[in-house]
């Protein structure tokens, strides 16, 4: 009878035991929901603009200016337009900024960072100006029209956050990722939001 060398036995044992493990590998990663929270992150940063918010705008930006002399209004060197414009503004998550844990097959929790406005634009090519004045002693510079589109920019901000579009963009962001989540096999999604403390003065 021939004798089976030590060597020979582990050599089968060890192939044994690596086969076994490639297939329980295998079959772990072939079972459905089963992502961790590095694969759901990548999922997730490749829908980000699927979240954004959009208002659009059609505004009158009025503009009006004097010469001045220690801080008084010069007389007769008022200068004056009006701009039609459109444009918008857009709000949205920093999807990059997202953190996932992922307790189980079925269940994550998910932190939401703080929305924010992520970009404001008017629309150059839809300027109308009205009302122009041309006053030799003052006359319209562009740095004027720049100041009044800077200016409306920041109003339209402020208005488009009392409206709530920051609030909108955090729905909005919890709709598209709860969609995917689920798609993903995810049945019990659990979602907090960033706190900020606010910076004492």
């Amino acid at each position: 009878m021939r004798k089976i060398s030590v060597l020979t036995l582990f050599f089968f044992l060890t192939t044994f035991i690596l086969a076994l493990l490639l297939m329980i590998s295998k079959s772990d990663s072939d079972k459905e929901g089963g992502y961790d929270s590095t694969t759901v992150m990548t999922r997730i940063t490749h829908i980000g603009e699927l979240a954004l918010v959009k208002h659009n705008y059609t505004g009158v930006i009025g503009f009006k200016d004097y010469k001045k002399f220690l801080r008084i209004n010069v007389p007769l060197t008022d200068k004056y337009f009006l701009l039609k414009y459109n444009g918008y503004i857009k709000a949205g998550v920093d999807f990059e900024r997202i953190k996932v844990n992922v307790e189980n097959d079925s269940t994550l929790h998910v932190s939401l960072p703080k929305p924010r406005i992520l970009d404001i634009v008017i629309d150059e090519k839809s300027i109308e100006v009205y009302n122009e004045s041309e006053n030799a002693f003052n006359p319209i510079k562009i740095s004027d029209y720049n100041e009044a589109l800077i200016r409306e920019k920041n109003v339209m901000a402020s208005d488009a956050i009392k409206q709530g579009i920051l609030t909108d963009a955090t729905s909005q962001a919890k709709l598209v990722l709860t969609t995917l989540l689920r798609e993903m096999g995810f049945t019990h999604i659990e979602f907090t939001e960033e706190f900020i403390m606010p910076q004492v003065k």
